[in-house]
């Protein structure tokens, strides 16, 4: 059985695993046994509430509890840019004008910004590609918002998701390139590891303060704005999905887009709702087609698991190895949600 729940000290090695397999480009996940003892201290941490609100950060694994191995990570930051800096550009515009001239441009322009600071942030996601079926990845993405709807408190007004943007097979960046290599005499793959191992900050300071015009760059650099790495765009499709936007905010890095959302206007947090346990012996449940994401709604233990039988009367069907593995018993209160967008006609 597939199930996710909070990340634990004993997961390193497959955390590292993981990292290994991510490649270029996904910051917050490096293949660094240091930076991730860390990462997994901070994280558990945070669910017994022994950091402040600046440093605290949820992590969640999927494992396949046939084999006891960790597959998937996915990750929720409570703040950003409390503690230091959180930097992107802003795709602006600025107009040159004169009328005696009769000349009129308006240019896209990129500026640093500091305009996410305090809000929550969808983080270092990432499947790794052997499970990628039977609805994984949309599970490890979506169980997020589950436990924003269940701990709202706990987080922000503003979600936002920085995706990872274009770089080719061998960790070549044209965005990178074309503006922070001009900066630092380091390739992409160099300054990647360093932003992942916490000289983000100390980078992005060293970066220009005007704004830049995105016409003086080169085409292959302007080309890859707001576009995103060819992995990462099922995950963007399923923030797109459930109601995050592009607003014109991109990686100093790699000019990946950054995706944000109001959390009470988000798709999961109005449709999920908290029905009863009813278990039930394996082969009286019917097996439907409709993913459903099933969460146990603890906060000290919270795990969650996915099911294809439909909620209904505000019952729930678990056979006993489901209610097991989220640590329910019959009459035991869950937060469901479907997995998949039926949109309305």
């Amino acid at each position: 059985m597939m199930i996710i729940r909070y990340i634990e000290q004993k997961d390193i090695h497959d955390l590292y695993h993981l990292a290994q397999k991510a490649g270029f480009g996904l910051t917050s996940l490096q293949p660094d046994m240091e930076m991730l003892a860390a990462r997994i201290d901070r994280a558990v941490k945070t669910v017994v509430g022994k950091l402040d609100k600046s440093e605290q950060g949820y992590l969640f694994v999927l494992e396949d509890t046939a084999l006891n191995k960790v597959v998937g990570v996915c990750g929720i930051e409570v703040a950003l840019g409390l503690k230091e800096p959180w930097y992107n550009f802003h795709v602006g515009t600025q107009v040159h004008s004169s009328e005696p001239l009769n000349v009129y441009k308006a240019l896209p322009t990129l500026y640093l910004s500091n305009n996410h600071t305090n809000c929550s942030e969808l983080c270092t996601l990432f499947l790794d590609p052997d499970y990628r079926l039977n609805k994984n990845g949309k599970f490890l993405s979506k169980v997020r918002f589950l436990f924003l709807s269940a701990f709202r408190r706990y987080f922000e007004e503003t979600i936002v998701a920085e995706m990872r943007g274009f770089s080719d097979e061998n960790g070549h960046s044209p965005f990178w390139d074309a503006v922070g290599h001009k900066f630092f005499d380091m390739d992409f793959a160099k300054a990647d590891y360093l932003s992942g191992t916490g000289k983000k900050v100390f980078i992005a300071e060293l970066m220009p303060r005007h704004p830049l015009y995105v016409d003086m760059l080169p085409d292959e650099a302007k080309a890859v704005i707001g576009a995103v790495h060819p992995n990462t765009v099922p995950a963007y499709n399923l923030l797109v999905e459930e109601g995050l936007r592009y607003k014109g905010y991109v990686d100093i890095f790699d000019g990946g887009a950054t995706l944000q959302a109001d959390i009470e206007n988000l798709r999961a947090i109005k449709e999920s709702h908290v029905v009863q346990v009813q278990v039930e012996q394996s082969d009286l449940i019917a097996v439907g087609d409709e993913p459903y994401i099933v969460a146990n709604d603890d906060y000290d233990n919270y795990r969650a698991i996915l099911i294809y039988n439909h909620p209904e009367h505000n019952q729930v069907k678990l056979s006993e190895q489901q209610a097991r593995e989220l640590h329910v018993k019959n009459s035991d209160s869950v937060r469901v949600l479907n997995i998949n967008i039926h949109h309305k006609s």
